[in-house]
């Protein structure tokens, strides 16, 4: 039986999903974010982490305890979060991908550097962050993390500082040529390369979930949209989903060719990676709105 985790911008749910595909004793956890002037969106990541351990649990519980072969994890994308490496504590309330405070700094970023950036990815974020509240720290006493870092640094009992590369390829931070980080744009940002997680594919074991009976393996990791794409069977060239939300996202599987264009073209879409598997990367292209107006 595996354990999934999906966490999005408005709640979270942990479930059992069994040998044959069923999904039972789902445990949901309301978690609104808040919006303390417009424009602004943050939410406290503490409370988010002990909603996470007490949703799985609970999911654990109604299932009879039983034996887990591996913990699955999905999440919202680009919400941003700076931690103390030592404590595991925010530095700041954490800021949520619709978050439209550094929209200054995007066009700041195109003018003098040419970056073709979006304040809803986390790389203006992360800078925001940096200079707002961590302007006396070291760089290697800070922990970045988009909420499936933060998720997996909650389970792992902060032993495991990770994130996928479905989630870092629409951080702003990610070079889709190198698949890895970008490291001319954090250089460019002032963003010390320490302070990102390690890249993981979307599939395989990296770490163990401590924080729940048993420590079973982590053995998944995906951005909420890209998962909803093999959720819904779209995993060859050319099929797509779209998913109404908080926002609206709109996702095409394009195989396992890169798309020819590297960053968000002029009518909007933007490359993704949908996910990887070891040595294996398969692609997308996405087209997204802040809000669908169903939350």
């Amino acid at each position: 039986m595996i354990l999934v985790i999906d966490v999005g911008t408005t709640g979270l749910r942990s479930a059992i999903v069994d040998e044959t595909g069923g999904v039972d004793h789902v445990e949901y956890r309301p978690f609104a974010p808040a919006s303390p002037l417009p424009g602004m969106v943050e939410f406290d990541a503490t409370a988010m982490a002990t909603l996470v351990v007490d949703a799985a649990h609970a999911t654990l519980d109604a299932a009879g305890s039983p034996r887990i072969t591996g913990v699955g994890i999905a999440s919202q994308r680009a919400s941003t979060v700076l931690w103390d490496r030592a404590s595991g504590e925010p530095l700041a309330p954490a800021i949520g991908w619709q978050d439209l405070r550094t929209v200054g700094e995007c066009l700041t970023a195109k003018a003098e550097h040419g970056l073709a950036l979006a304040p809803n990815q986390s790389a203006t974020k992360l800078q925001w962050l940096l200079a707002n509240a961590a302007a006396d720290r070291r760089p290697d006493e800070l922990c970045f993390g988009t909420v499936d870092s933060w998720v997996a640094w909650t389970l792992s009992q902060g032993s495991v500082h990770v994130t996928d590369h479905s989630n870092a390829g629409v951080s702003g931070l990610y070079s889709l040529e190198q698949a890895g980080w970008n490291e001319r744009v954090c250089s460019l940002l002032g963003i010390d390369p320490v302070l990102l997680p390690a890249l993981v594919d979307s599939s395989g074991v990296f770490g163990e979930a401590t924080a729940l009976p048993g420590s079973p393996p982590m053995a998944a990791l995906i951005g909420d949209q890209q998962g909803s794409l093999v959720g819904q069977g779209c995993v060859e060239p050319g099929m797509a989903k779209v998913t109404f939300g908080t926002g609206g996202m709109l996702d095409l599987c394009t195989g396992p060719d890169r798309p020819a264009v590297a960053e968000r073209s002029p009518n909007g879409t933007f490359p993704i990676i949908a996910w990887t598997t070891p040595g294996t990367a398969t692609y997308g292209v996405e087209a997204i709105m802040l809000s669908a107006g169903t939350n």
